[in-house]
């Protein structure tokens, strides 16, 4: 389509002097390269380059074989003075390059300006023309001219340049555009040789779309031309979500571009307050997020309390057991001549029903607001009184088991009986678990807390125990006892009629050790005031069960049937 300017030639408007096709100063042998420079310009955009350039017509200027057609049209004038100087910059870097022999030496560079005119077809016998030495467009046919292709620059529509790249890929000459294409071009398996001097187009767009995000935009309008330049914005927001709501987080998607992300709601106790919030915050500690995690709110302060349903419950039981309790002490008390509550150890008896009666009323300081003297006595006062109710059943199987043996002529077990044994079984056994507690209360003592965590929106007042092992310690001196006092009472089952009062306390013993072992497990998988809920059910229970598996039957017996409350029933039996 053009001859490559072998003429000296100079350009006023760049300053410049074109040594095109002529050896550098002060270098030897000379080799010429050329680059053709594919530009894409409309008919008549080269009329600018005739009139700027004196003197370049035909034959030393650019040839054109194809005609020029002038136009009249504002717009297109524009754009022949936009192309007029792109090409007059091109040439002043080829002059400034050759003038200077420290840039390229032994090297002169050459140049070919061909029109594209917009036209495939056209674009074609262009690049036949630059790939062909002939007069004729003969690909690898050399006759005549001498063309060493360096690069070929161009800045045509996708279509074209994607045509040019196949057919230059062929010679392995590489392709340079210096305006925007498509993002097909940048596939290397494809277009191995083609080259950009211009970022993609996709960081373009990603700027477009922040710009869109940070003023908020939800209305754009979008205008691109139909071809695969224009494909490759297709508007990223549509096919995204608008926006995160409140309550949300935006989480990007992985391999997606940046304005595609999810919204996942805020993790538990944190909230987002604005759209599109990168992350969520957490709620203070005494805060908890509302329902739509958009705001904190204080959290609700909640303990075992005696106006709630399940604190009326409880205390209505500790009240019915103690009296109860209490009812059964004041009959003993009443009948304290009767053979049967002679023969049963009266003193002992008295004992274990003041100790059932405290221990009913010991569930009383485990129900209210924690303070710091509740919590100082409630778990050590308990275990205390527990432990002297279970030493009491101890003391009682134990005076079973010897008033039998000091039944046999002989025995020397008689000596043994009286209320030395006794009150020293009571004492033992209840010292030790005075001695756990204080070696507690001097280490590590019981004292308010408040637990912000386990209730969801709850803050939950409550009595830390302090050490936690020293708690267990107590329980387990407790089923020391109970297992001892199971274990005799088990052995001792099969006495004498009159003496059957230990099939009662084993009975007992082994409800009060089934409330207790499943009491752990259960304490330990609840939390907050539902806890405390738990330790009060299992006193309650236990003690309800050693009140009435030993004392019941003997309440029947002296209300009911008196008839069985004398000396000579009593001899029957052991005879």
């Amino acid at each position: 389509m053009g001859l490559p300017l072998k003429s000296i030639q100079k350009y006023p408007e760049c300053g410049c002097t074109s040594y095109i096709g002529c050896p550098k100063k002060g270098t030897g042998n000379t080799s010429s390269l050329k680059i053709a420079l594919g530009a894409s310009l409309l008919p008549g955009q080269i009329q600018g380059v005739h009139k700027a350039l004196p003197g370049m017509g035909p034959g030393h200027g650019i040839d054109f074989l194809h005609p020029i057609i002038p136009s009249h049209k504002m717009r297109q004038r524009r754009r022949q003075a936009q192309f007029y100087w792109k090409i007059v910059s091109f040439i002043c870097a080829v002059q400034n390059i050759n003038r200077d022999p420290n840039i390229l030496p032994n090297i002169t560079l050459g140049y070919t300006i061909q029109n594209s005119y917009f036209d495939v077809r056209m674009t074609s016998d262009v690049l036949l023309d630059l790939l062909s030495t002939g007069k004729a467009n003969i690909p690898n046919y050399s006759c005549g001219r001498q063309k060493n292709i360096l690069a070929l620059l161009e800045g045509t529509a996708t279509d074209i340049s994607i045509q040019i790249s196949s057919m230059l890929a062929t010679y392995k000459i590489p392709q340079v555009s210096y305006t925007f294409a498509s993002h097909v071009l940048s596939d290397k398996t494809h277009f191995p040789f083609f080259y950009r001097t211009v970022p993609s187009e996709g960081m373009l767009y990603l700027g477009i779309v922040k710009l869109f995000h940070h003023f908020k935009w939800t209305l754009i309008g979008l205008l691109s031309i139909e071809s695969d330049d224009g494909e490759t914005f297709p508007l990223p927001s549509s096919k995204c979500v608008e926006r995160c709501h409140p309550g949300f987080v935006k989480v990007p998607r992985e391999g997606e571009p940046l304005c595609c992300y999810n919204c996942l709601p805020c993790a538990e106790g944190t909230i987002s307050n604005w759209e599109d919030a990168k992350k969520c915050l957490k709620c203070p500690e005494d805060q908890h997020p509302n329902m739509a995690k958009v705001q904190c709110t204080p959290k609700k302060i909640t303990f075992l309390s005696y106006q709630e349903f399940l604190g009326i419950i409880l205390v209505s039981f500790i009240l019915c057991f103690s009296s109860i309790a209490a009812l059964v002490l004041g009959i003993f008390i009443k009948h304290r001549e009767t053979p049967i509550v002679k023969a049963n150890n009266r003193d002992l008896s008295y004992i274990l029903l003041v100790s059932l009666l405290l221990s009913f009323l010991t569930s009383f300081l485990f129900i209210g607001q924690p303070r710091r003297s509740t919590c100082l006595l409630r778990q050590t006062t308990f275990s205390i009184i527990f432990s002297l109710a279970v030493s009491s059943v101890l003391a009682k199987t134990i005076t079973v088991v010897l008033a039998f043996l000091a039944t046999k002529p002989g025995h020397t077990m008689r000596r043994w009986l009286g209320k030395t044994l006794t009150n020293s079984i009571v004492i033992s056994g209840s010292s030790v678990q005075i001695a756990i507690s204080a070696i507690w209360l001097g280490i590590s003592p019981p004292f308010p807390d408040s637990d912000m965590h386990s209730q969801a929106g709850e803050i939950v007042l409550q009595c830390n125990e302090g050490s936690v092992a020293m708690f267990y310690g107590t329980l387990g001196y407790l089923g020391i006892l109970a297992t001892i006092c199971f274990t005799v009472a088990f052995l001792a089952r099969n006495l004498p009629g009159a003496f059957n009062e230990a099939k009662l306390i084993t009975f007992s013993m082994l409800v009060f050790c089934s409330v207790w072992v499943s009491f752990v497990p259960t304490y330990v998988s609840t939390k907050g005031k539902y806890m405390v809920a738990v330790q009060v059910f299992s006193i309650l229970a236990s003690n309800a069960g050693l009140l009435g598996c030993i004392f019941f039957p003997k309440c029947y017996i002296i209300l009911l049937r008196p008839d069985l409350n004398t000396k000579e029933h009593l001899a029957i039996k052991v005879k």
